[in-house]
């Protein structure tokens, strides 16, 4: 086989959306697998809509995911990635070598004249098509224009999609394409092949909503007299219900998913199998990746997108990390909500406790707030745990934890154990009360690793605040 040569080309007007980090990973797996190259290239020729901080976001979003590149000018990072818009002589060399052979021309026509045109095409009700009228005129440089490829008009181009299968387009449904603006600027056709055969692309992956420019595209390798690439359409991923993703389904920025707590690896895992499969197996490492992904294995149907199902993903990630990672991997959610929480001893005690419950990092903030801050005490937990019933509950424990030289699990296990006993009642009508105390409601930890993580001095304080609520 040959060593694929893939690539990436976002166009910097936005944030980068989940389905195209899906497209970059499909590419850079496919080529890690057959040590391939994979060429990131920034599609920026919208002037208007590209901004320097869509770029950043991207390039982020890449690194954040542990997507890198390998080749490019050296811009923005080791190799690249490759900007259009420092291309700009390329694609005026390579059109105007189509005009030298007749395979392209110099369109004058106005923008109002192909109004009428459309608009007779409307009355009519049929297609519009450029009807060739700058075909034969003489070229004149100094005059306003656009630069059209020449399209048979008879016959039809078909490829076999390494995804969908053979598609066939009928060149009666398409039109002497503009190549080039008046401004120099590639559309993007051209500029896409222009650049994938410079950079030697052999395998064209991305999103089926250009399956209709692909037809184009081979017109134009094939005048330019290169090879034509495979290609490989992914499927859109789509929401619940069968639409287009869009926020109202999830966020749709790359982003927005490490704000909200997510591993990279674990957003990695679930992408991938968002669209393709490996017998029943769910959970992969990057590796594991690399060494099973197959374009046979990429489904033709859109992918469902399950924010419940991605949440149980990293949650399989988080579990798996040691207490040492997953303590490192929190402290910046804490910082972000405002709490003192450092890399220590204190805060692995707290994750461990947590990696069964919680599924994200900000989901660890949560759970954990009261360890960090004053309790959020819930009014109802408040009215049913903290009653005269459960005082001397409360005062047994406050009383056997001031006793106490250390905070030994076992050594409260027994304190526990000896308040419900000599009460006789069950463990729960002594734990409940305390647990609301110093959690400020009904859902945490053991009890017992609560307090010994509180630490003596901060369990006596909230014990005594709990007392003094009790009417």
């Amino acid at each position: 086989m040959i060593a694929p040569r893939v690539r990436f080309a976002p166009s910097p007007t936005g944030y980068l959306h989940i389905g195209g980090a899906r497209t970059a990973l499909f590419n850079w797996l496919f080529a890690r697998r057959h040590g391939g190259t994979f060429v990131l290239r920034i599609e920026d020729t919208d002037r208007e809509r590209s901004t320097q901080a869509a770029v950043a976001a991207i390039l982020e979003g890449m690194r954040w995911l542990g997507l890198d590149w390998d080749e490019g000018p050296g811009v923005g990072g080791p190799h690249g990635p490759y900007f259009q818009t420092e291309r700009l002589d390329v694609y005026r060399a390579q059109a105007d070598r189509l005009i030298a052979q007749g395979k392209a021309y110099a369109c004058t026509c106005t923008r109002e004249e192909l109004d009428v045109l459309r608009k007779q095409a409307e009355a009519r009700k049929v297609q519009f098509r450029y009807p060739g009228t700058c075909r034969n005129r003489a070229y004149d440089p100094a005059q306003r224009h656009v630069i059209r490829l020449i399209v048979p008009e008879a016959g039809a181009t078909s490829f076999d999609d390494l995804v969908k299968g053979t598609i066939t387009t009928p060149h009666d449904t398409l039109q002497d394409e503009v190549i080039l603006r008046g401004d120099g600027m590639p559309l993007y056709n051209f500029g896409a092949v222009v650049d994938d055969v410079t950079m030697e692309i052999n395998l064209v992956a991305r999103g089926d909503d250009h399956v209709n420019n692909t037809a184009r595209q081979i017109l134009i390798y094939q005048a330019l007299g290169y090879p034509v690439p495979a290609f490989a359409h992914l499927p859109m991923i789509l929401g619940a219900d069968k639409t287009r993703l869009s926020k109202r389904h999830g966020a749709t920025n790359l982003m927005s998913y490490r704000e909200m707590g997510f591993l990279p690896g674990a957003l990695v895992n679930y992408l991938v199998r968002l669209g393709w499969s490996h017998g029943d197996q769910e959970i992969f490492t990057m590796q594991e990746l690399i060494e099973h992904f197959d374009w046979k294995q990429v489904g033709a149907t859109a992918g469902i997108f399950n924010p419940d199902k991605l949440l149980w993903v990293n949650h399989q990630w988080l579990r798996a990390l040691s207490d040492d990672d997953l303590a490192r991997g929190a402290v910046p959610y804490f910082a972000a909500a405002g709490l003192p929480a450092a890399d220590d001893q204190k805060l692995r005690l707290i994750v461990r406790q947590l990696r069964e419950r919680a599924k994200s990092f900000v989901e660890i903030v949560q759970q954990a707030r009261y360890f960090y801050a004053p309790i959020q005490l819930d009014e109802k937990a408040r009215q049913k745990q903290l009653t005269a019933e459960a005082r001397p509950f409360l005062q047994a424990v406050r009383d056997g934890v001031a006793g106490m030289d250390t905070m030994e699990l076992a050594a409260l296990e027994r304190l526990f154990a000896e308040v419900a006993a000599r009460a006789g009642v069950g463990l729960g009508k002594v734990a409940q009360p305390v647990r609301v105390a110093l959690t400020g409601g009904t859902a945490s930890p053991g009890i017992h690793d609560v307090v010994q993580i509180l630490g003596k001095s901060e369990t006596l304080a909230r014990l005594d605040a709990g007392l003094a609520l009790i009417p």
